[in-house]
């Protein structure tokens, strides 16, 4: 190997090095969203995402855009966690990251899964849930951020025997939001099972390299929109 195929191999590897750095740091950005949310640390979770205009934030409640789209939803609720009975556990597991060539974006597909607790009238409800979130992240001032997050739920159902103890169980089915919300946009796609909706991925098949088949799957559904 003559000098100057040792200074592009040098050159290769450091790229992959920075483009495995950046994996690490999307993954823990992703992570803490998840730790942050479980007790409603919604100053720590409105600062993982971008100052962009561009920025975005998906939920069953609507589409919220911007940081101050983002804040209104998190702030609509900002007393949530002032209670002991609180709880908004969600993992984010199987995290797929994939950074563009140019290192500026990346884009990321994970498993949600947890469990919620919160006051509803003079009780508490409880459910797990389980759904998928999509993400695009900036590089944005040196650090990496939250440019757009989606979730897509799949599951949400009340535990037969839960963990709240039976005299402070809400009666009732469980909405989610609050009516104080004003969304943005409505989110269209009702994906909760069993609707047979595959979120769209963001990355091509990682050994053919073709299209997967969601978007053929997904036209043949007669889907519904949010109620």
């Amino acid at each position: 190997m003559d000098t100057k195929e040792m200074e592009a191999r040098i050159k290769e590897l450091e790229k992959e090095v920075r483009t495995l750095r950046d994996i690490e740091e999307i993954k823990n950005v992703q992570k803490a969203y998840g730790y942050y949310l479980e007790h409603w640390m919604y100053e720590e979770v409105i600062d993982l995402f971008a100052d962009s205009p561009d920025c975005l934030l998906q939920l069953m409640a609507g589409v919220f855009l911007g940081k101050k789209g983002i804040r209104h939803y998190f702030e609509t609720n900002k007393d949530l966690g002032q209670s002991p009975e609180f709880l908004h556990q969600v993992m984010q597991l199987s995290g797929i990251v994939d950074v563009e060539a140019d290192g500026k974006t990346a884009q990321g597909r994970w498993y949600g899964f947890g469990a919620i607790a919160m006051h509803r009238g003079n009780g508490v409800s409880q459910m797990f849930m389980g759904g998928i979130y999509e993400a695009v992240y900036i590089r944005e001032g040196g650090k990496w951020r939250i440019l757009e997050l989606r979730w897509n739920p799949i599951i949400t159902a009340p535990p037969g025997q839960g963990w709240v103890k039976p005299e402070r169980l809400a009666t009732g089915p469980f909405t989610g939001g609050t009516s104080k919300l004003k969304p943005d946009r409505a989110t269209e796609i009702d994906s909760r099972y069993p609707s047979g909706y595959i979120f769209p991925f963001h990355f091509k098949h990682p050994v053919t390299g073709k299209e997967t088949s969601e978007k053929k799957h997904n036209a043949t559904l007669n889907l519904k929109k949010y109620k």
